[in-house]
Formats: C-alpha cells, structure tokens, sequence
C-alpha cells in the first residue's frame, strides 16, 4: 500500500466494498501490507477499513512489512495499540507475529474453533540458500504442543483449526508441480516457496486439527487445493499497482466461513461489484459458483 500515491485508492475502495458486502467477524491481513513510502501511514490506511467498520482484526508479517523506516518489531508495536488489534506474539519464538486466536462457542463456553497464525519471516538465513524465509522448528514445535493441549482440553477430540501465513509452505509446490489437481482459481506464477522444509504441514497433518492453511506472498495466484486431507490456499490481492499485479478479475479478498459444530469450511473470492467466483465447500468439495 503507497501512502499518498492515488494508486493506492485501488487497493481502499476494494476493502470497504468487501467488508460492506460480506460484514466479516475477523479481517486477517496476510502480509506485505506496506509497500513503500512511511510504514506507520501505510499501516493507517491499510488498516483504517476495519477499524472504522469496528471489525476486530489480525496481521501476520510479509517479508516486505520491515524494509522501510520500521523493523518487524516496531511494525507489531505500532499496531498493537489499534483499535480491535488481535495480532499479539510470542516471546522466544522465531519471528514476532506468531499467536493463537481460539473461536469461542456461541454460548461463550468453550473454544468452538483455533486459528494459529505464524510469522514466516523474510529470507533466508543459511549461508548457501537463496531465496526466501520459513517458519523455524521453534515454531513448529510451538504448534504441536498447543494442539495438543487444545486437544485435551476438548476431551481427546480435535476441534476444527485453521492457519494463517505470508510465504506458502513447500507443500503448495508439491501440490501442484504433477498437474493432476483440481484447482479452484488461478494459478498464474509459480509457488514462491522457501527451500528449506521445516515440518509444519507434517505435524498438521499428524495432528489433524488443521483443516486449511491461507497464503499471501504470491500476487496472482489465488488458488485452493487439496493436499493429503489439508486444502492448502492462498488468499486474493487486495492492494493497487505494485511490483507485479494483474491477477485477472482484478483485486479483490478470500472469505473464509466457519459453521459451529462442523470440521469443515466454506470459502470464496468475492471481487468488485458483488461478484463472488470460485466458492467451495470443504471437505466436500463442492463448487458453487
């Protein structure tokens, strides 16, 4: 998002449109929120949608968020003070933007549902190993130990989870490197993916809370697929002009759609205009539209 650059209006009208039409509970940001220019007053407008609607929200960091004037700490701590901020972190944990936010029941008993949301860093930092960040082991390990414990606190039983990241795992790549999945929605570049493969979707997987994991990271790739059970996705650009855009239909957000006592998701691309394209049902799997 350019403070001040009349390109970034794009990137403005399309959210208020969005959270008119659909009237979210949570907005979830997914990275690279600020492109150029001062960090805080990109942050102002990025964010300004959701806090004049009084719709609680949530950022996990791109590998773009600390190369301006702020670093990725003081990027969490410019925001933390907003109205409706969720994002939160971990101390000792690689990275800053990694938290857990429990749904609760709609009688206010018990946690109905978990999003776990990761900060997957920036770039690598391995001598010999281009290319971009991962979530660390710590981080990892992290998830394992809480779904376990939110396991036992829901009597043995696994309650449906969700995952949040910036730079998509390896496994968005394995995916779909056969050609013999279905795609809902556009895949446009290739998976910007880390070399390094740190386990996470394994132990999701052994867990089996997770349902489906959300990416940002990749402009014009918008695509869900189902990998080995999880419906690995990627969200839809939302900003103006940058770097590379152009996915077509032009920008627009993923709605994602929890129903209480169900482990399952709905979720679809709603663009400008009302128009809603690639919905699906999972794990059924059904298109709608």
């Amino acid at each position: 998002w350019i403070a001040g650059d009349p390109r970034s209006d794009v990137a403005g009208v399309m959210m208020n449109e969005i959270l008119d039409e659909e009237k979210p509970d949570l907005v979830i940001y997914t990275g690279d929120i600020i492109y150029g220019g001062i960090a805080e007053d990109g942050l102002r407008k990025a964010l300004e949608p959701a806090i004049a609607r009084g719709i609680p929200f949530a950022v996990t960091f791109g590998n773009h968020d600390d190369e301006h004037n702020l670093n990725r700490t003081q990027v969490y701590e410019f925001i933390k003070g907003m109205p409706g901020n969720l994002t939160s972190t971990v101390e000792g944990l690689k990275g800053v933007t990694n938290f857990i936010l429990p749904v609760k029941s709609s009688d206010g008993t018990k946690d109905a549902a978990t999003l776990y949301v990761f900060d997957s860093n920036s770039y690598s930092t391995i001598k010999g190993i281009k290319g971009y960040g991962w979530i660390g082991s710590d981080q990892v390990q992290w998830y394992i130990e809480n779904s376990r414990n939110i396991k036992a606190a829901n009597g043995g039983d696994t309650i449906p989870a969700l995952a949040f990241f910036h730079i998509p795992l390896p496994e968005y790549f394995e995916a779909v490197k056969e050609g013999t999945v279905y795609m809902y929605g556009n895949r446009m570049e290739k998976v910007c993916c880390p070399e390094i493969n740190t386990g996470l979707f394994a132990a999701m997987l052994e867990a089996g809370d997770v349902l489906g994991t959300f990416a940002g990271h990749d402009h014009i790739n918008d695509y869900a697929v189902k990998w080995k059970g999880i419906m690995l996705c990627y969200g839809r650009y939302s900003g103006g002009s940058t770097v590379y855009h152009g996915i077509p239909g032009g920008n627009g957000a993923r709605v994602i759609e929890l129903t209480e006592g169900e482990k399952a998701f709905k979720s679809w691309i709603r663009l400008k205009e009302g128009k809603v394209i690639n919905e699906f049902e999972f794990p059924s799997e059904l298109i709608k539209k």
